[in-house]
């Protein structure tokens, strides 16, 4: 009976051992911190991974992410400092460097989201608020989200939370402003198309005139160079016929009968109004040209 007995009470004090043995122990994961509580109060944080010890039933641990967490921000419009209103679309990554003060601060991921949302949206207002359009969307872009990083780092600080980068993923016109820049782009580029095609016309116009009064020149010294040419050749001719003239004075005047034969008889008309005892025919009677002798009385 006593044996029973002395059996069931070990049983049951390995089973309150083994209880207070998995009570006392646990596991950090290499993505965790963890912040042991004791009655309440924060004890200490364990960063590293392993297996660790708490007094059981009197400390609880809590475990924290210490990975680099995503923060989506809505797109918020902003007005920027030569007042031009914009949308912009941001996004943020923070991790939780100090996991003591981040629970006595906000206690949960979701409520840091929550109040990180709140202060990337009133850095982003300042920041770009003292810039103009053209600077966010693209001269100074890097260095404004330098800027809204620097700014809700050092207002995050305060709840354990380091801000490691802040992106503004689209900085944009609202869509009503946006056709009526593109539609004023659009008439601009409209403008400046048959600016080009007008200059491009007027150029056109002064090659073709100045073409033309080159080629006008060249045609009147072609012309006059011609003229030069043929008059020369034609003095040539006449001193090669005077010299003809003065060898052989009658073949000359055959020759030059001959030619106005040819000139003068034309094989689709050969219809002269003369006189047969005409000078000009005086080759067709006699071949030596000679007129015919007078017959006696």
């Amino acid at each position: 009976m006593k044996t029973g007995i002395s059996g069931i009470v070990a049983l049951i004090v390995v089973l309150v051992l083994v209880i207070v043995g998995f009570g006392s122990i646990y596991t950090v994961r290499q993505t965790e911190q963890a912040l042991v509580v004791r009655l309440g109060e924060p004890v200490r944080v364990v960063t590293e991974p392993g297996l660790n010890f708490k007094i059981p039933f009197i400390d609880s641990v809590i475990s924290i992410d210490k990975r680099i967490l995503d923060l989506e921000n809505p797109a918020q419009e902003i007005i920027a400092n030569d007042q031009r209103r914009l949308v912009v679309d941001a996004f943020a990554r923070y991790k939780i460097k100090n996991a003591l003060r981040f629970y006595q601060s906000i206690g949960s991921i979701q409520a840091a989201n929550i109040q990180l949302t709140t202060l990337l949206n009133a850095a982003m207002r300042r920041v770009l608020g003292e810039v103009t359009f053209i600077q966010i969307v693209r001269d100074e872009r890097e260095n404004l989200m330098n800027k809204i990083r620097e700014q809700l780092d050092k207002e995050a600080d305060g709840y354990g939370i380091s801000v490691v980068d802040v992106r503004i993923r689209r900085a944009d016109l609202p869509e009503a402003n946006s056709q009526a820049v593109y539609q004023r782009m659009q008439t601009e580029r409209q403008r400046e198309a048959a600016e080009f095609r007008a200059q491009g016309g007027q150029k056109a116009q002064e090659i073709r005139s100045k073409a033309d009064r080159e080629a006008t020149v060249i045609i009147a010294d072609a012309n006059s160079t011609a003229e030069q040419t043929r008059g020369a050749g034609d003095g040539e001719r006449n001193r090669l016929f005077a010299e003809s003239y003065g060898q052989d004075p009658e073949f000359f005047a055959f020759y030059r009968s001959m030619t106005a034969y040819e000139n003068g008889l034309k094989s689709n008309d050969t219809r002269f109004l003369l006189r047969p005892d005409s000078e000009f025919f005086r080759f067709f009677a006699n071949p030596s040209g000679k007129p015919p002798a007078a017959k006696p009385q």
